[in-house]
């Protein structure tokens, strides 16, 4: 007797994301029953194993737990981020790999991201979860994401928190650009540098 699922037991049940199952539905690969609401269904018991193992399966690719804090600073702060990380991806059942960077969210040659972005472009992630969307990059962050929609990989954000005004994102940015070179012009840990952050803070 046949049992139909939604798609996001599907996806989970066979280890793939729920992009992978609607990529393959339109590609002919392992096509989807529908509901007269156009919702798609999947009879588990007649997937065959042929028709979810290809090169390209995310049965075949990790999932990536990213965590990333700007400074030295901050060290407790990664460490809270890497828990929620590991609690997550442990709760949901999924084998994973820890990346972490210390470095600002304007800093495109951090090791951590590199590679992150190298296992991508070779097809080696499927999954990319993250606490925050700036953990990832403070500018840029959507062209990473684009990437990663071109190359099926779903991405999971914890937290993504309440949608701020435009006010409040340029005053994000504009605090990021100044701590950044602020930091390179007087040392991250010299009270000049220090100070002059605190009074853009306090003007913002």
């Amino acid at each position: 007797m046949s049992k139909y699922v939604s798609i996001s037991v599907a996806a989970k049940t066979l280890g793939v994301s729920i992009q992978t199952l609607r990529r393959w539905d339109e590609e002919g690969t392992l096509v989807a029953d529908r509901t007269p609401k156009n919702h798609r269904r999947y009879d588990l018991s007649k997937i065959t194993p042929e028709q979810i193992h290809k090169p390209d399966s995310q049965l075949q690719r990790k999932t990536i737990a990213y965590a990333r804090v700007s400074s030295h600073d901050q060290k407790e702060d990664l460490i809270r981020q890497q828990q929620v990380l590991e609690m997550y991806c442990a709760n949901q059942g999924w084998t994973f790999e820890l990346i972490s960077d210390l470095g600002s969210g304007m800093n495109y040659r951090k090791k951590g991201l590199n590679k992150l972005l190298e296992a991508i472009m070779n097809d080696e992630i499927g999954r990319l979860v993250l606490t925050h969307k700036d953990r990832l990059l403070r500018f840029g962050a959507e062209l990473v994401f684009a990437l990663c929609e071109a190359k099926s990989v779903e991405i999971v954000i914890l937290n993504k928190g309440e949608n701020l005004s435009f006010e409040e994102e340029l005053a994000q940015d504009v605090l990021e650009i100044i701590t950044v070179f602020s930091a390179r012009l007087y040392g991250s840990r010299s009270k000049k540098n220090q100070k002059l952050i605190q009074a853009v803070k306090d003007a913002l």
